[in-house]
């Protein structure tokens, strides 16, 4: 009788509990379920993750979470984060890029790299104008967002969004970036196997790749472990530059419907941090941890917030016109690996860190020439630097082409 009376009241606690509305809850239910696929990941070392990226999980647990009403879709907390977490991840990931350090490791891998993203860019456009009559007439943030993600990382794919204000068509984004990934991700790795073709294909200097692993380790440093005084130290460069940014968007011209002081203000947070990024203060350690940390916490904010029914009907068009974008990305990466007599080592790398950023790009490394890892982390941070300009462009080509 006790257990029988007792069982109603716990589920009747449970039904009142949910959603879970509080701001510390919520952010408990996003960061814990960041931590949890990490943990999973290397508790299990499951296959799965080798393929389907960490990420993906990350954004779609709260999707569910969300549209089932464990957490809310909208709430105060995921507007703070918008405010505060994405200028700052921005900073951090920023401030590690070494672009003297990726132009003498890289040498002309870093060509292969800039007309990968050039083929981003203008594939975008290509995509757009095909599907064009069969998406939404701001479908051109969407591929602007995606341009962001595939020359830089997930973290310019949200910055471009919040750049463009296009939050509603944002999971177009996503939900390309993710699925086109799965795709992707097997192909570079496969690749490996076409070395020796590829080499003679592209008449590559067989002591290239000897050349760019003895940069490789030549740059190598030994990094201090950080502690409190670091992470001060990097929260107080974070803060600091948002608040310079949030001061001067306030100062320059409004564009009638493309550049907001939102757009000014990523726009300036990302200038201010590659500055940065030539002073002592890249040196600090743990800059690329903690930027990646909210990254993932900015990703889980995402699918809570994601409103799937409102773009159900484009994403096979879009999807299309994403696939298209990626075809010529592929195209101007061969293209530049032949004309640059680049190895496919360097190129496979060169794209992943371009499409996938800093954890694709390591991925691929460890595929192809674990050697190559330092190179693979230079390259991808490179693509964080330029992702927000290139997202941007890509989003104006667009929305030209589809005359919105």
């Amino acid at each position: 009788m006790t257990v029988a009376s007792t069982s109603p009241s716990i589920l009747d606690a449970l039904r009142t509990a949910l959603p879970i509305s509080s701001d510390a809850g919520i952010l408990a239910v996003l960061c814990g379920v960041c931590a949890f696929f990490f943990w999973l990941e290397k508790a299990t070392r499951w296959r799965l993750f080798q393929y389907v990226p960490t990420l993906v999980f990350i954004y779609l647990t709260p999707v569910i979470l969300s549209n089932s009403g464990v957490i809310p879709v909208e709430s105060p907390v995921y507007d703070k984060i918008t405010d505060l977490v994405m200028p700052m991840m921005l900073v951090l990931m920023l401030l590690e890029v070494e672009l003297v350090a990726a132009v003498k490791v890289l040498g002309r891998g870093i060509g292969v790299m800039l007309l990968g993203s050039v083929g981003v860019v203008l594939g975008a456009a290509v995509g757009a104008y095909v599907v064009r009559s069969r998406v939404s007439s701001d479908a051109w943030k969407a591929y602007g967002a995606l341009s962001g993600s595939w020359v830089g990382g997930t973290g310019n794919m949200l910055a471009v969004s919040e750049m463009l204000q296009g939050d509603a068509v944002r999971p177009l984004a996503v939900l390309a970036d993710t699925t086109i990934l799965l795709v992707w991700l097997p192909l570079l790795l496969a690749s490996r196997k076409l070395a020796k073709p590829f080499a003679k294909f592209a008449r590559v200097d067989p002591e290239r790749v000897a050349r760019m692993e003895r940069a490789a380790a030549a740059h190598e440093a030994t990094i201090a472990p950080a502690t409190y005084r670091h992470y001060l130290s990097l929260l107080f460069i974070a803060f600091a530059v948002t608040a310079a940014a949030d001061f001067c968007s306030k100062l320059l011209p409004v564009v009638e419907n493309f550049a907001t002081a939102k757009t000014w203000r990523i726009l300036l947070v990302t200038t201010f941090g590659l500055l940065l990024s030539f002073t002592p203060l890249r040196k600090i350690p743990a800059s690329r941890p903690l930027g990646m940390a909210l990254i993932f916490l900015f990703m889980a904010q995402t699918g809570a917030t994601a409103n799937l029914q409102t773009v159900a009907g484009q994403a096979g068009p879009f999807l299309l016109g994403a696939a298209i974008c990626i075809t010529i990305h592929g195209a101007f990466c061969l293209v530049g690996a032949k004309l640059l007599r680049v190895d496919i080592h360097t190129a496979a790398i060169a794209s992943a860190a371009n499409i996938g950023g800093v954890a694709t790009a390591t991925a691929v490394a460890e595929t192809h020439k674990p050697s190559l890892l330092g190179a693979a982390v230079l390259m991808a941070l490179l693509g964080y630097a330029l992702g927000n300009y290139a997202g941007l462009l890509a989003a104006f080509l667009c929305r030209l082409v589809m005359g919105s």
